[in-house]
C-alpha cells in the first residue's frame, strides 16, 4: 500500500509541478492561470497536449519549442521532478493517513512561492493567504478523521506563535522582514505545530540559520554588503522541510550535546 502510494503521489507530482510552472511564471505578471492555454512564450503558439507531457516532452524536444525552436528552460522538467520528489518523500513520511492531501498542497503551494519569490522578491497574497483556510480545512478534517484533535490544537498554537514572531521582527525592523514572510508564517507555523513541538522549533530556526549562511556567502562570493536583498520566503521553506524530515534527530542531538 505505501508503495503504490508513494508511486501515485509521484506521478500526481510531477502533474502539479507542471501547472506550477504556469502559476510561477503567471501570477507575478497577474495574469490568469488557466487563460489562454499553455503557450510558448517566445511565438505564443498554443503548446498540444502531446508537447506538454511532464519531464518527457521536454527531452523529445530537447528543451526546444516545436514551432519556433526558442529554447525552453531546464526549469520546467526540474519543477515538475522536484515537486514529484516532494510528494513522493512526504508520502513516506507521512504515509496513508489523513493528513497526507494537507501536506501534499504544502509541497506544491512551496514550490510555486519559493520560485516566484527567488524571481521577483515577493510572496504574492494571492497564493498565501488563502492558504490559511486551505490548510485549516485539511488538517481540521484530519484531525476529525483520525480522532485527535491535540495536533491540530497544537498547530493554531504553532501558528499563532511563529506569525507573532515574525510580525514582532517586522515591526522592530522592517527593512529585515518583508510583510510576505510574515503572512507565509503563520501558515509554516501551523504545519510545524501540527507535527511536534520539536518540528516548530527546528523548522524556525532552520530558516534563519540557512539564510544566515547563504547571506554570508552572497557577501563573500558576489560582493554584496548588508544591504543586499536576498529572498527570505524560500529559507522559510527549506527549514519546514527540514523539519518535517529530521526534527526529532536534530532536536535529539541538540539536547544529547548539551547534556540531556
Amino acid at each position: 500500500m505505501t508503495a503504490l502510494l508513494v508511486i501515485f503521489c509521484g506521478i500526481g507530482g510531477l502533474l502539479i509541478g507542471s501547472f506550477l510552472n504556469v502559476v510561477i511564471w503567471r501570477v507575478p505578471r497577474d495574469e490568469s492561470v488557466v487563460r489562454p492555454p499553455s503557450h510558448c512564450p517566445a511565438c505564443d503558439t498554443p503548446i498540444a497536449p502531446r508537447d506538454n507531457v511532464p519531464v518527457l516532452s521536454w527531452l523529445l524536444l530537447r528543451g526546444r519549442c516545436r514551432a519556433c525552436r526558442a529554447a525552453i528552460s531546464v526549469r520546467y522538467p526540474l519543477v515538475e521532478l522536484a515537486t514529484a520528489g516532494l510528494f513522493a518523500g512526504f508520502a513516506v513520511r507521512i504515509g496513508p493517513h489523513a493528513a497526507l492531501p494537507a501536506f501534499l498542497y504544502l509541497a506544491g503551494i512551496g514550490v510555486a512561492l519559493a520560485l516566484i519569490d527567488l524571481d521577483v522578491q515577493r510572496l504574492p497574497d494571492v497564493l498565501t493567504l488563502p492558504s490559511y483556510p486551505v490548510a485549516l480545512v485539511l488538517l481540521g478534517i484530519a484531525a476529525g478523521a483520525e480522532g485527535e484533535g491535540w495536533p491540530f490544537a497544537r498547530g493554531l498554537i504553532g501558528m499563532a506563535a511563529l506569525f507573532g514572531f515574525y510580525a514582532t521582527l517586522w515591526f522592530v525592523y522592517p527593512a529585515g522582514m518583508g510583510l510576505g514572510d510574515v503572512k507565509l508564517s503563520g501558515v509554516l507555523g501551523l504545519y510545524l505545530g501540527w507535527l511536534s513541538w520539536a518540528a516548530l522549533v527546528v523548522g524556525a530556526a532552520s530558516a534563519f540559520l540557512i539564510g544566515a549562511v547563504v547571506s554570508i556567502a552572497v557577501v563573500v562570493v558576489r560582493g554584496g554588503n548588508r544591504k543586499t536583498k536576498v529572498p527570505f520566503g524560500p529559507f522559510m521553506l527549506v527549514g519546514v522541510l527540514i523539519a518535517v524530515f529530521a526534527a526529532h534527530p536534530i532536536a535529539h542531538a541538540y539536547l544529547h550535546s548539551l547534556g540531556r
